[in-house]
Protein backbone atom coordinates (compact mmCIF):
# COMPACT_ATOMS: atom_id res chain seq x y z
CA UNK A 1 0.00 0.00 0.00
CA UNK A 2 2.91 2.31 0.66
CA UNK A 3 4.82 1.19 -2.36
CA UNK A 4 4.93 3.46 -5.41
CA UNK A 5 6.75 3.01 -8.65
CA UNK A 6 8.36 6.12 -10.11
CA UNK A 7 10.67 5.95 -13.10
CA UNK A 8 11.09 2.29 -12.47
CA UNK A 9 11.99 2.74 -8.74
CA UNK A 10 9.91 1.45 -5.88
CA UNK A 11 9.55 4.00 -3.03
CA UNK A 12 8.60 2.99 0.51
CA UNK A 13 7.16 5.84 2.62
CA UNK A 14 6.39 3.67 5.62
CA UNK A 15 9.47 4.77 7.66
CA UNK A 16 8.58 8.43 7.04
CA UNK A 17 5.02 7.92 8.21
CA UNK A 18 6.22 6.06 11.27
CA UNK A 19 8.58 8.91 12.17
CA UNK A 20 5.82 11.49 11.73
CA UNK A 21 3.52 9.44 13.95
CA UNK A 22 6.22 9.29 16.60
CA UNK A 23 6.72 13.04 16.46
CA UNK A 24 2.97 13.61 16.72
CA UNK A 25 2.73 11.34 19.78
CA UNK A 26 5.68 13.14 21.35
CA UNK A 27 4.06 16.50 20.62
CA UNK A 28 0.79 15.40 22.24
CA UNK A 29 2.65 14.03 25.26
CA UNK A 30 4.63 17.26 25.73
CA UNK A 31 1.80 19.63 24.88
CA UNK A 32 0.99 20.45 28.55
CA UNK A 33 4.64 21.30 29.18
CA UNK A 34 4.75 23.46 26.08
CA UNK A 35 1.63 25.34 27.13
CA UNK A 36 3.13 25.80 30.58
CA UNK A 37 6.38 27.05 29.01
CA UNK A 38 4.41 29.59 26.95
CA UNK A 39 2.71 30.78 30.14
CA UNK A 40 6.12 31.05 31.89
CA UNK A 41 7.51 33.10 28.98
CA UNK A 42 4.49 35.42 29.02
CA UNK A 43 4.65 35.90 32.79
CA UNK A 44 8.40 36.43 32.54
CA UNK A 45 7.87 39.13 29.92
CA UNK A 46 5.40 40.99 32.14
CA UNK A 47 7.54 40.61 35.26
CA UNK A 48 10.68 41.75 33.42
CA UNK A 49 8.96 44.90 32.10
CA UNK A 50 7.75 45.81 35.58
CA UNK A 51 11.04 44.86 37.25
CA UNK A 52 13.10 46.92 34.77
CA UNK A 53 11.29 50.10 35.80
CA UNK A 54 11.82 49.21 39.45
CA UNK A 55 15.50 48.45 38.83
CA UNK A 56 15.92 51.84 37.14
CA UNK A 57 14.47 53.68 40.14
CA UNK A 58 16.45 51.56 42.60
CA UNK A 59 19.77 52.01 40.80
CA UNK A 60 19.32 55.80 40.56
CA UNK A 61 18.59 55.85 44.28
CA UNK A 62 21.69 53.82 45.11
CA UNK A 63 24.08 55.28 42.53
CA UNK A 64 24.32 58.97 41.64
CA UNK A 65 26.29 58.38 38.43
CA UNK A 66 23.81 57.89 35.56
CA UNK A 67 26.15 55.61 33.57
CA UNK A 68 26.74 53.26 36.48
CA UNK A 69 23.05 53.36 37.40
CA UNK A 70 22.08 52.29 33.88
CA UNK A 71 24.66 49.51 33.92
CA UNK A 72 23.44 48.23 37.27
CA UNK A 73 19.81 48.26 36.10
CA UNK A 74 20.69 46.37 32.91
CA UNK A 75 22.71 43.82 34.85
CA UNK A 76 19.82 43.08 37.22
CA UNK A 77 17.41 42.84 34.28
CA UNK A 78 19.66 40.35 32.47
CA UNK A 79 19.85 38.19 35.59
CA UNK A 80 16.04 38.11 35.78
CA UNK A 81 15.74 37.21 32.06
CA UNK A 82 18.26 34.38 32.48
CA UNK A 83 16.32 33.06 35.47
CA UNK A 84 13.07 32.85 33.43
CA UNK A 85 14.98 31.31 30.50
CA UNK A 86 16.34 28.50 32.66
CA UNK A 87 12.90 28.01 34.20
CA UNK A 88 11.35 27.68 30.73
CA UNK A 89 13.95 25.10 29.64
CA UNK A 90 13.35 23.14 32.83
CA UNK A 91 9.60 23.07 32.18
CA UNK A 92 10.31 21.63 28.72
CA UNK A 93 12.46 18.90 30.33
CA UNK A 94 15.54 20.28 28.61
CA UNK A 95 17.72 20.04 31.69
CA UNK A 96 20.60 18.74 29.61
CA UNK A 97 20.62 21.94 27.60
CA UNK A 98 20.51 23.95 30.82
CA UNK A 99 23.51 22.08 32.16
CA UNK A 100 25.42 22.57 28.90
CA UNK A 101 24.62 26.29 28.91
CA UNK A 102 25.79 26.67 32.50
CA UNK A 103 28.96 24.70 31.84
CA UNK A 104 29.71 26.70 28.70
CA UNK A 105 29.00 29.97 30.48
CA UNK A 106 31.38 28.98 33.26
CA UNK A 107 34.20 28.17 30.84
CA UNK A 108 33.64 31.32 28.79
CA UNK A 109 33.41 33.44 31.95
CA UNK A 110 36.68 32.02 33.27
CA UNK A 111 38.45 32.67 29.98
CA UNK A 112 37.13 36.23 29.76
CA UNK A 113 38.00 36.87 33.39
CA UNK A 114 41.61 35.85 32.84
CA UNK A 115 41.90 37.78 29.57
CA UNK A 116 40.29 40.99 30.82
CA UNK A 117 41.27 40.91 34.48
CA UNK A 118 42.29 44.57 34.85
CA UNK A 119 39.33 46.05 32.91
CA UNK A 120 36.90 43.89 34.88
CA UNK A 121 38.49 44.93 38.18
CA UNK A 122 38.28 48.59 37.16
CA UNK A 123 34.63 48.12 36.13
CA UNK A 124 33.52 46.59 39.42
CA UNK A 125 35.68 49.05 41.37
CA UNK A 126 33.93 51.92 39.56
CA UNK A 127 30.54 50.46 40.50
CA UNK A 128 31.71 50.04 44.10
CA UNK A 129 32.94 53.64 44.28
CA UNK A 130 29.65 54.93 42.91
CA UNK A 131 27.58 52.86 45.34
CA UNK A 132 29.64 53.75 48.43
CA UNK A 133 29.94 57.46 47.51
CA UNK A 134 33.36 57.88 49.11
CA UNK A 135 33.66 61.21 47.30
CA UNK A 136 31.76 63.35 44.83
CA UNK A 137 32.71 65.49 41.87
CA UNK A 138 34.47 68.62 43.10
CA UNK A 139 35.75 67.07 46.35
CA UNK A 140 39.38 67.71 47.27
CA UNK A 141 41.02 64.31 47.84
CA UNK A 142 44.45 62.73 48.11
CA UNK A 143 44.98 59.20 46.75
CA UNK A 144 47.96 57.25 45.39
CA UNK A 145 50.23 60.24 45.96
CA UNK A 146 48.03 62.64 43.94
CA UNK A 147 46.29 65.66 45.48
CA UNK A 148 43.49 67.42 43.63
CA UNK A 149 39.79 67.84 42.94
CA UNK A 150 37.63 65.05 41.54
CA UNK A 151 36.63 65.81 37.96
CA UNK A 152 34.66 62.65 37.13
CA UNK A 153 34.29 58.97 37.97
CA UNK A 154 33.81 56.64 35.01
CA UNK A 155 33.54 52.85 34.83
CA UNK A 156 37.30 52.57 34.24
CA UNK A 157 39.08 55.41 36.02
CA UNK A 158 38.78 58.40 38.36
CA UNK A 159 39.95 61.74 36.99
CA UNK A 160 41.58 64.35 39.25
CA UNK A 161 42.55 67.94 38.50
CA UNK A 162 45.64 68.69 40.59
CA UNK A 163 46.11 72.08 42.21
CA UNK A 164 48.81 72.80 39.61
CA UNK A 165 46.29 72.24 36.79
CA UNK A 166 47.28 68.75 35.60
CA UNK A 167 44.71 66.13 34.58
CA UNK A 168 45.37 62.78 36.28
CA UNK A 169 43.48 59.55 35.49
CA UNK A 170 43.79 56.87 38.19
CA UNK A 171 42.45 53.31 37.57
CA UNK A 172 39.45 52.58 39.76
CA UNK A 173 40.99 49.43 41.22
CA UNK A 174 43.80 51.57 42.72
CA UNK A 175 41.32 54.11 44.09
CA UNK A 176 39.22 51.33 45.65
CA UNK A 177 42.20 49.58 47.26
CA UNK A 178 44.30 52.47 48.60
CA UNK A 179 43.60 54.90 51.46
CA UNK A 180 41.75 58.09 50.46
CA UNK A 181 41.94 61.47 52.19
CA UNK A 182 38.78 63.48 51.57
CA UNK A 183 39.14 67.11 52.70
CA UNK A 184 35.52 68.06 51.94
CA UNK A 185 33.44 65.15 53.21
CA UNK A 186 33.25 66.34 56.84
CA UNK A 187 33.40 70.05 55.97
CA UNK A 188 36.15 70.89 58.47
CA UNK A 189 39.93 71.16 58.41
CA UNK A 190 42.62 71.99 60.98
CA UNK A 191 45.73 74.12 60.58
CA UNK A 192 48.85 72.91 62.41
CA UNK A 193 51.58 75.54 62.63
CA UNK A 194 55.03 74.98 64.16
CA UNK A 195 57.24 77.76 65.53
CA UNK A 196 59.74 78.50 68.30
CA UNK A 197 60.72 81.26 70.75
CA UNK A 198 63.98 82.03 72.50
CA UNK A 199 64.93 80.51 75.84
CA UNK A 200 64.81 83.94 77.48
CA UNK A 201 61.11 84.59 76.77
CA UNK A 202 58.26 84.02 79.22
CA UNK A 203 56.41 80.95 77.93
CA UNK A 204 53.11 81.84 79.63
CA UNK A 205 53.24 85.24 77.92
CA UNK A 206 54.13 83.64 74.60
CA UNK A 207 51.19 81.25 74.79
CA UNK A 208 48.68 83.96 75.70
CA UNK A 209 49.89 86.39 73.01
CA UNK A 210 49.96 83.71 70.30
CA UNK A 211 46.43 82.48 70.98
CA UNK A 212 45.15 86.06 71.21
CA UNK A 213 46.78 86.91 67.86
CA UNK A 214 44.90 84.07 66.17
CA UNK A 215 41.62 84.96 67.83
CA UNK A 216 41.86 88.64 66.85
CA UNK A 217 43.32 88.55 63.34
CA UNK A 218 42.50 85.16 61.78
CA UNK A 219 39.13 83.81 60.60
CA UNK A 220 38.71 80.47 62.37
CA UNK A 221 36.01 78.21 63.80
CA UNK A 222 35.10 79.88 67.09
CA UNK A 223 33.24 76.79 68.30
CA UNK A 224 36.58 75.00 68.68
CA UNK A 225 39.44 76.03 70.96
CA UNK A 226 42.73 77.43 69.68
CA UNK A 227 45.44 75.19 71.15
CA UNK A 228 49.16 75.69 71.71
CA UNK A 229 51.51 72.96 72.96
CA UNK A 230 55.20 73.38 73.74
CA UNK A 231 56.78 70.17 72.53
CA UNK A 232 60.55 70.46 72.12
CA UNK A 233 63.74 72.00 73.47
CA UNK A 234 65.44 72.91 70.21
CA UNK A 235 69.06 73.89 69.52
CA UNK A 236 68.31 77.60 69.77
CA UNK A 237 64.60 77.80 70.67
CA UNK A 238 61.73 76.25 72.59
CA UNK A 239 59.41 74.92 69.89
CA UNK A 240 55.64 74.66 69.94
CA UNK A 241 52.72 73.56 67.76
CA UNK A 242 49.71 75.82 67.25
CA UNK A 243 46.36 74.30 66.22
CA UNK A 244 43.14 75.94 65.09
CA UNK A 245 40.26 74.95 62.82
CA UNK A 246 39.17 76.71 59.66
CA UNK A 247 35.85 78.51 59.66
CA UNK A 248 32.85 76.27 59.01
CA UNK A 249 32.26 75.53 55.35
CA UNK A 250 35.81 76.55 54.36
CA UNK A 251 37.91 73.43 53.89
CA UNK A 252 39.40 74.11 50.44
CA UNK A 253 43.10 74.42 49.78
CA UNK A 254 42.88 78.17 49.13
CA UNK A 255 41.11 78.66 52.47
CA UNK A 256 43.76 76.57 54.21
CA UNK A 257 46.69 78.48 52.71
CA UNK A 258 45.04 81.86 53.42
CA UNK A 259 44.43 80.97 57.08
CA UNK A 260 47.98 79.68 57.44
CA UNK A 261 49.40 82.87 55.93
CA UNK A 262 47.21 85.11 58.12
CA UNK A 263 48.29 83.17 61.21
CA UNK A 264 52.00 83.60 60.44
CA UNK A 265 51.56 87.34 59.86
CA UNK A 266 49.52 87.76 63.05
CA UNK A 267 52.06 85.88 65.18
CA UNK A 268 55.00 87.83 63.74
CA UNK A 269 53.26 91.15 64.41
CA UNK A 270 52.35 90.17 67.97
CA UNK A 271 55.91 89.09 68.73
CA UNK A 272 57.39 92.29 67.28
CA UNK A 273 55.04 94.44 69.35
CA UNK A 274 55.88 92.58 72.58
CA UNK A 275 59.63 92.07 72.10
CA UNK A 276 59.43 88.28 71.71
CA UNK A 277 62.15 86.79 69.57
CA UNK A 278 61.86 83.96 67.10
CA UNK A 279 65.50 82.80 67.07
CA UNK A 280 67.37 81.51 64.09
CA UNK A 281 70.27 79.03 64.15
CA UNK A 282 73.51 80.56 65.44
CA UNK A 283 76.99 79.24 64.63
CA UNK A 284 79.86 79.92 67.05
CA UNK A 285 83.37 79.57 65.59
CA UNK A 286 85.90 78.38 68.20
CA UNK A 287 89.55 78.57 67.15
CA UNK A 288 90.79 77.36 70.51
CA UNK A 289 90.05 73.70 70.03
CA UNK A 290 92.67 71.10 70.75
CA UNK A 291 95.39 71.08 68.06
CA UNK A 292 94.46 74.53 66.76
CA UNK A 293 95.44 78.14 67.39
CA UNK A 294 93.49 80.66 69.38
CA UNK A 295 92.11 83.63 67.51
CA UNK A 296 93.92 86.10 69.85
CA UNK A 297 97.28 84.48 69.15
CA UNK A 298 96.65 84.54 65.41
CA UNK A 299 95.81 88.25 65.64
CA UNK A 300 99.02 89.04 67.53
CA UNK A 301 101.05 87.05 65.04
CA UNK A 302 99.49 88.92 62.11
CA UNK A 303 100.24 92.29 63.79
CA UNK A 304 103.80 91.24 64.48
CA UNK A 305 104.34 90.24 60.87
CA UNK A 306 103.01 93.58 59.76
CA UNK A 307 105.47 95.47 62.01
CA UNK A 308 108.43 93.47 60.67
CA UNK A 309 107.60 94.36 57.11
CA UNK A 310 107.24 98.07 58.03
CA UNK A 311 109.96 98.90 60.61
CA UNK A 312 109.64 102.17 62.45
CA UNK A 313 105.99 102.33 61.55
CA UNK A 314 106.87 104.31 58.49
CA UNK A 315 104.03 105.35 56.38
CA UNK A 316 104.29 104.01 52.86
CA UNK A 317 104.55 106.60 50.12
Amino acid sequence: MYLFELFGLELDFQPLFDELQRWWALLLRNLPNMLLAVIVVFVGYLVTRFAKKYFNRLSRRLVHDSTVAGLLSSFLTILLVLAFLFLTLSVLNLTGIVQNILAGAGVVGLALGLAFQDPILNLFSGILLSVRTLFREGDLIEVHGYFGKVKEVTLRHTTLITLQGQDVMIPNKIVAQEPIKNYNKLGMRRVDLSCGVSYGDDLDKVKALTIAAIQERVAYDTTKEVQLFFNEFGDSSINYTLRFWLAQGKSGQADYLAAQSDAIMAIKRAYDDNDIMIPFPIRTLDFGIKGGEKLSEMKLQMESNGDDENPGNEQPR
